[in-house]
Order: C-alpha cells, then sequence, then structure tokens
C-alpha cells in the first residue's frame, strides 16, 4: 500500500455474544490504528474471522470463507488474513498446515493484543498467539455495532466441564474483572447516549469467585448480585440484562435482586441442555431438571411476567427416545419464551466426542424437528399474552423489512415493531400497545406518552 491508500478492514463473526464483544473490541483497536471498516471483505486489507466451535457447521463456514481469500491472496500480497476465536485457539499451528495463507492465528484471550500481534505480522512474521495469559484490563475503545445497546464483559473463560463443551479448552479460566472496571466502562457509555447494557460471561453466575475477599456470612464478597447492586445507579444507562447464567449457581438471592432493581430487565437467559437428569448427569451439569424447575417457579414467584429463555441439546450420545421425551415435557410445562436448539455435535478434546453410544445424524435431525416445532408453538402460546398490552419499548433502529417502521425491544427483550420516525425515535423508550403477536416478535402502536404528574 502506497501513504496515501487507505488501510481497510473487514470482521466476519461467528457464534456468541462474546465473539460479537470480541470483535467490537478489535474493530476498535483497528480504527485507532488508523483502518477503515469495510463492508465488503473483497476490498478489505485485512480480514479477521472472529470463530466459533461449538457446532462444527460453524467451524467448516470458516474454512469455506478462508478458501475463498486464501486464493485472493496468493494473487494479492496486500492482504492480511486472521483467525481469532475459539477454533483458533482449539486449532492452533495446524491452521497454518491446513491454510498456509494465514498471516496470525489468536485465541479469544488475545483480542486486547491485536494491534502488537499485527506488529509482529508487518515485521514479516507468521504468528500464532494462543497461549494462556491473564487477561488485563481492556484500556481499548470497541467500536460497538449499536449506538443505543452494548456489550460489557464481566468474567471471561469458564471452570465448568460439561462433557460435551469445548469453551474451556478455547477461553481459557474463569477471570473477573473488577467491579469498579466495570462500572467506570458503563459511566462511559452512559456519557456516550447508550441506553442498554448487557453484562457478558460464558458463566456470568460464577463472577467473582476468583476476586479476593469474603463477607461476615461467609460467601464470596463479589457476586453478580453484588455487581447488580453496585451498577444500578449509573446516570444514563435505563436497562440492564445479563447472560449466559448457569443452572448450578443461579441463586434466590439474584432473583430478588432481578426483582428489586428497576433497571435489571425481566428476561432471564438459563440454558437447561436436557430435560433428563440421566443425560444431565452425563453431560456433567451438576443439576437435575427438578433444581431448574424450582429455578424458574422462583423467577415467576418474585417476577411473574418475567420472560425466560434457554438452550437445549438434542440426540446426545445414548440419549434415548424416553429421555428426549423427557426434554419435550420440560419444554411442556414450562412454556420458554425462546429456546436456542441444537443437535449434538462432537467437539475435539471433550469426553463426549469419544463416547461409542452417539446417535444417527437421522435420529438427531428427528428429534431437533420435534423440539423446534413444539417451542414455536409455546413461544406463540406465550406471546399471546401480549395483545393489547401497552409495552415499554426501547428503539434500537430501522425495521430492515419495512422503512416505515422502527424496531425495538421490550424489556423481556420481545422484538417489535411499529410505525414511526428513526430519527425522532432512537434510543428512545415508547409507550406501544401491541395488535399483532406472533412466536417471536411483537407490532403495535406508539401510544402517547402520559403526562408526567
Amino acid at each position: 500500500m502506497t501513504a496515501t491508500t487507505p488501510r481497510r478492514y473487514h470482521i466476519t463473526t461467528f457464534g456468541c455474544q462474546m465473539n460479537k464483544a470480541d470483535s467490537e473490541r478489535m474493530a476498535g483497536i483497528l480504527d485507532a490504528m488508523g483502518y477503515i471498516p469495510e463492508d465488503d471483505p473483497n476490498l478489505a486489507n485485512l480480514i479477521v474471522y472472529n470463530t466459533c466451535t461449538i457446532r462444527d457447521n460453524a467451524e467448516q463456514k470458516v474454512y469455506s470463507y478462508l478458501g475463498r481469500q486464501a486464493k485472493r491472496k496468493q494473487q494479492s500480497a496486500d492482504l492480511t488474513l486472521v483467525v481469532a476465536g475459539c477454533v483458533a485457539q482449539q486449532e492452533g499451528e495446524k491452521l497454518l498446515r491446513r491454510v498456509p495463507e494465514l498471516d496470525l492465528v489468536m485465541g479469544p484471550q488475545h483480542a486486547n493484543r491485536l494491534g502488537e500481534l499485527l506488529e509482529q505480522v508487518e515485521d514479516g512474521n507468521q504468528v500464532v498467539a494462543t497461549e494462556p495469559i491473564y487477561i488485563m484490563e481492556d484500556i481499548t475503545r470497541p467500536r460497538r455495532d449499536s449506538s443505543i445497546s452494548a456489550w460489557v464483559n464481566v468474567i471471561y473463560g469458564c471452570n465448568e466441564r460439561c462433557s460435551y463443551c469445548v469453551v474451556p479448552n478455547v477461553r481459557g479460566v474463569e477471570q473477573s474483572r473488577t467491579p469498579e472496571a466495570i462500572r467506570n466502562e458503563m459511566e462511559i457509555l452512559g456519557e456516550q447516549g447508550y441506553k442498554e447494557v448487557t453484562l457478558l460471561g460464558q458463566n456470568i453466575d460464577a463472577y467473582g469467585r476468583d476476586l479476593p475477599g469474603s463477607t461476615p456470612e461467609g460467601r464470596h464478597k463479589h457476586t453478580l448480585t453484588d455487581l447488580l447492586y453496585y451498577v444500578h445507579d449509573v446516570p444514563g444507562i435505563e436497562r440492564i440484562r445479563f447472560a449466559t447464567s448457569h443452572p448450578r449457581y443461579f441463586t434466590e438471592r439474584l432473583i430478588r435482586a432481578c426483582a428489586e432493581l428497576p433497571k435489571v430487565c425481566e428476561h432471564f437467559h438459563i440454558p437447561f441442555q436436557s430435560g433428563d437428569n440421566e443425560i444431565l448427569k452425563a453431560m456433567s451439569r451438576g443439576y437435575t431438571h427438578q433444581k431448574y424447575r424450582r429455578i424458574i417457579d422462583k423467577i415467576r414467584h418474585y417476577i411473574p411476567d418475567a420472560a425466560i429463555s434457554a438452550d437445549a441439546i438434542v440426540g446426545f450420545p445414548g440419549e434415548t427416545e424416553e429421555q428426549f421425551q423427557n426434554t419435550l415435557q420440560l419444554v411442556e410445562d414450562i412454556e420458554f419464551d425462546q429456546l436456542n436448539t441444537a443437535a449434538y455435535s462432537p467437539r475435539p478434546g471433550t469426553p463426549s466426542a469419544k463416547w461409542e453410544n452417539q446417535l444417527t445424524d437421522e435420529v438427531k435431525s428427528d428429534r431437533l424437528q420435534r423440539l423446534n416445532h413444539l417451542v414455536s408453538t409455546k413461544a406463540a402460546a406465550r406471546s399471546r399474552r401480549y395483545l393489547n398490552r401497552t409495552e415499554e419499548v426501547l428503539v434500537e433502529g430501522q425495521n430492515p423489512k419495512d422503512s416505515s417502521q422502527v424496531m425495538g425491544r421490550t424489556r423481556t427483550n420481545r422484538l417489535t415493531f411499529f410505525a414511526g420516525d428513526i430519527e425522532a425515535l432512537k434510543g428512545q423508550q415508547v409507550p406501544v400497545k401491541i395488535t399483532d403477536v406472533r412466536a417471536f416478535s411483537l407490532t403495535g402502536e406508539m401510544m402517547v406518552p402520559m403526562p408526567v404528574t
């Protein structure tokens, strides 16, 4: 590139909210280095694939994308290829052997180091950064994809050892940020006009157990509950969410705090993975379906209208039809507002990937189809409670399919569409009367705001 040629970058993000947050941080670093974001990867000088290894299909998609860009690089030296995230951590140097055109392979723990790693690339090195490190406090400014809602990492890594999950191998051990650092980031967001923050952790209920100190009652000094109380009064921030929760650590004290704190939204994402106790034991989840039911019962006792979403896996090794029926029964009984479903996918380095009692793809596909049908039916039934109600909607943007409408979310995280001017309404919380309901979204009419008394 000449001195006058702008350097352009493109980031493709696969997977979870943690990956999206990491991509925002890497984009912020690239912005500070003088790069310009580019929507078309074929026009970019630097391409970052921030990868996910939870499912095999996501991993294979990365290789497909890489193949196209590797051919492009063979024809042009002015291209830097980076694989970041969980596939990078999992494969390490093997990625270079498979795709020798790669310049940089970096695990999730190194997202904050993108700038210095690229400097090594510019010096002519092919770099692999996957060694475990202590994640230093991030002083970079992420390039947020939204100007209304923001992710804020509160704990990195995971110490759980679910038999099917590769996350501890690729994201490292739990590392909690200090409450002061989290609050400081939220205060900056409030000053910048952000209205909503989602606190993120792979296992967010574990927040603080690696930080020093204990209370006179004998519990950890820093917990997710304490953090919610500590950051609740940050000026400018009107809504607070958190994800992802683990049933093993989800407490009644946390539920009471969510009921008491008006900024904390009435939405809980608590994966159950299976409704059968034997499968849960094989998964090493550390709870029973009865304990999970008690958690939901307590939420609905303290916050009756709360929305519950979750994750579930079908076709785990050895799962019988009867055990699958227990999952269906749990979904039938709880009536989730939303459920992310997946067929079991063996992942490298996990215990269950080596078991001999793997189910066929046909069985997994059939069970996934039946579960998804039930999920849609129950979600549609849950949506009906919104009909003719007036909901507070935080406007995020324009409906991409109808320019006369704006879209936003209720406090319970239901996507909602209604007619309005995006320039006037973006970032505002407005009352919307719901006139039409679907399984996973709503349509309504904006009401004249009630006068303040």
